[in-house]
């Protein structure tokens, strides 16, 4: 019997709450993001009193809770009132002001508005927030995202009270925004700065404890595990890599996740995008796809491809632009030297399998 003692019998699992080990799953206390989430209620606090609240501009490299952070006040904002509504929007999916105004329509209850034009439901809007005599909070989440922004510009000069929040992974996002915009946003800057590695460790262990059996986890395969999430600084892989580390050592019959397991998880971590290729957009599909055809030309010619298109783009926009699809891995970025100096070859990554965390 002994060679059967540590294997899992039918129907055992190492995982408790599997939910747990999802980004987007709300924890009820944030860890070692108070001080930002202090600066979130601070901006919506006038809406309580009949006043219209701050508007905030948020940045910080990918997977160090901004989202979370922010969506975690929203919820404690809807527990205090109900006379305040809170809207967050996704920039990936809703990336034009049509889709926008008709998420929020949804979210408002409207239906029926497929066939309604653009300023037929921002009117709608209007009209239910303002004429309530309600506030609204609204959140853009990955605003680098969006093709237009004519959106932001309505809802500062017609909603009367309100506190607009955007989310982005680049600061330089903002000096890209409308002069007129900018000026009316009057934003305040909210920077999240990178976890330290013992922030990390206590993430990962607090969600470890509620998403796994008591004692499954061996504590050096535990420690290899932050080791890598720290490394990338994105608690989103250190999510993937607890659960994949479970479901390989549930493969095995395994009682307990080891350093092998994962071994075995950390492998898979970079066949992995953190963003489906259907959420970009399309200026950026239409760029990955000449990357695509033209893999492993310069950065310089495939500018030049892409203008002879009759793109209208500035070099450094064009950039800006590359450097986010390799940032999502779409793409390689191979840095060289050749006899005119230094150049950048960009090379389209076939192999790599699209998913989300």
């Amino acid at each position: 019997m002994s060679l059967f003692k540590n294997m899992l019998r039918s129907g055992e699992s190492l995982f408790r709450d599997t939910i747990v080990l999802d980004y987007d799953f709300q924890p009820k206390i944030l860890k070692f993001r108070e001080s930002e989430q202090k600066r979130f209620a601070i901006a919506i606090r006038p809406l309580l009193d009949g006043h219209t609240g701050r508007n905030l501009f948020v940045d910080g490299v990918p997977g160090i809770g901004k989202t979370t952070a922010c969506k975690n006040v929203l919820r404690e904002l809807e527990e205090e009132t109900d006379q305040i509504y809170t809207f967050y929007v996704n920039c990936w999916k809703e990336n034009t002001t049509y889709k926008v105004f008709a998420k929020i329509c949804d979210e408002l209850g409207f239906k029926f508005i497929q066939s309604k034009k653009t300023s037929e439901l921002f009117d709608l809007i209007q009209n239910k927030i303002n004429k309530q005599g309600k506030a609204a909070v609204f959140v853009f989440d990955e605003i680098d995202k969006l093709e237009d922004t004519d959106f932001l510009y309505t809802v500062l000069e017609d909603i009367y009270r309100k506190t607009i929040i955007l989310i982005t992974n680049y600061r330089d996002t903002f000096s890209n925004l409308d002069e007129r915009i900018r000026s009316r946003l009057s934003p305040e800057f909210v920077t999240f700065r990178a976890y330290k590695e013992l922030e990390i460790k206590g993430i990962l262990f607090e969600r470890q404890k509620y998403a796994f059996v008591q004692n499954c986890w061996d504590q050096e395969a535990f420690a290899d595990l932050a080791e890598k999430c720290t490394e990338t600084g994105d608690v989103r892989i250190g999510l993937y890599l607890m659960r994949e580390s479970g479901n390989i050592a549930e493969e095995k019959s395994s009682r307990s996740i080891t350093q092998v397991h994962v071994g075995q998880a950390i492998r898979k971590v970079d066949e992995f995008y953190i963003k489906p290729k259907e959420a970009l957009g399309a200026e950026m599909l239409e760029l990955l796809e000449l990357i695509k055809s033209n893999s492993g030309k310069k950065i310089g010619e495939l500018y030049q491809m892409f203008c002879d298109k009759g793109r209208e783009m500035s070099y450094k926009s064009f950039q800006r632009r590359v450097a986010k699809l390799s940032e999502g891995k779409y793409i390689n970025a191979e840095k060289q030297q050749d006899k005119a100096g230094n150049t950048t070859l960009l090379h389209f990554n076939a192999v790599t399998k699209l998913t989300e965390f």
